[in-house]
């Protein structure tokens, strides 16, 4: 389509123009310029444009794409742990866009459903070194995104790394037939992160609970 035109409407109209109807959208955007900021410091710009970068525009793509894709197909965006559970360090409003992006997935899967015959997911990301996670404030030795990925392989249930290549097979699945029965789910791909309701590795646990070893893969 070209890089010429970069408003949503614009893209949209060029999709339209070279493809005709397309099989998948894929959203893998966030920005929060306040990101480094705790919520009680963050200024209401700033929180506002968390929202609108975050999760509006996931909203726009598919009231703009929806109409040029094909029954059956599917939209997919990317989300955070953090929309549920407190992350310190995560801050500026990023934590309530994320909130309102799974939030949305759910509406728009009732509506772009109905309205265009599409499936609307969302994947919720265990913690990769990214570009953009790379930007997040760094505090002593290490930056946030390394203590997040020191934390997930301490204390996830499959004790392991997490990859790109992870992330993306769970997308392949939701956005190909095999998931055509699949809509409104948030997808967690964090190697078990999510159902862990305590640190094993809390000093406050040293000596006090027996934590099995995890199993070589």
């Amino acid at each position: 389509a070209g890089l010429e035109q970069f408003t949503i409407s614009e893209v949209a109209a060029e999709l339209e123009k070279d493809y005709g109807k397309i099989d998948f959208l894929v959203h893998s955007l966030a920005n929060g310029p306040e990101v480094t900021k705790p919520l009680l410091d963050t200024s209401r710009k700033g929180y506002l444009a968390a929202n609108s970068a975050s999760a509006f525009s996931f909203v726009s793509l598919l009231q703009h794409v929806g109409p040029i894709m094909a029954p059956g197909g599917s939209a997919l965006s990317l989300t955070y742990i953090a929309s549920e559970n407190v992350i310190p360090g995560y801050g500026g409003g990023m934590s309530s866009a994320k909130a309102a992006l799974e939030s949305d997935t759910r509406t728009l899967a009732w509506e772009a459903g109905r309205k265009y015959g599409i499936r609307v997911n969302t994947i919720s990301a265990g913690p990769l070194k990214s570009r953009a996670a790379s930007a997040i404030n760094k505090k002593g030795e290490k930056g946030f995104i390394d203590l997040a990925i020191d934390y997930s392989k301490m204390n996830s249930p499959l004790a392991k790394d997490l990859y790109a290549d992870d992330i993306g097979a769970s997308a392949f699945y939701l956005l190909s037939p095999l998931a055509r029965a699949v809509t409104g789910v948030t997808l967690y791909v964090d190697n078990g992160l999510h159902i862990m309701g305590m640190a094993i590795d809390s000093q406050a646990l040293d000596g006090g609970l027996a934590v099995p070893e995890p199993v070589a893969t």
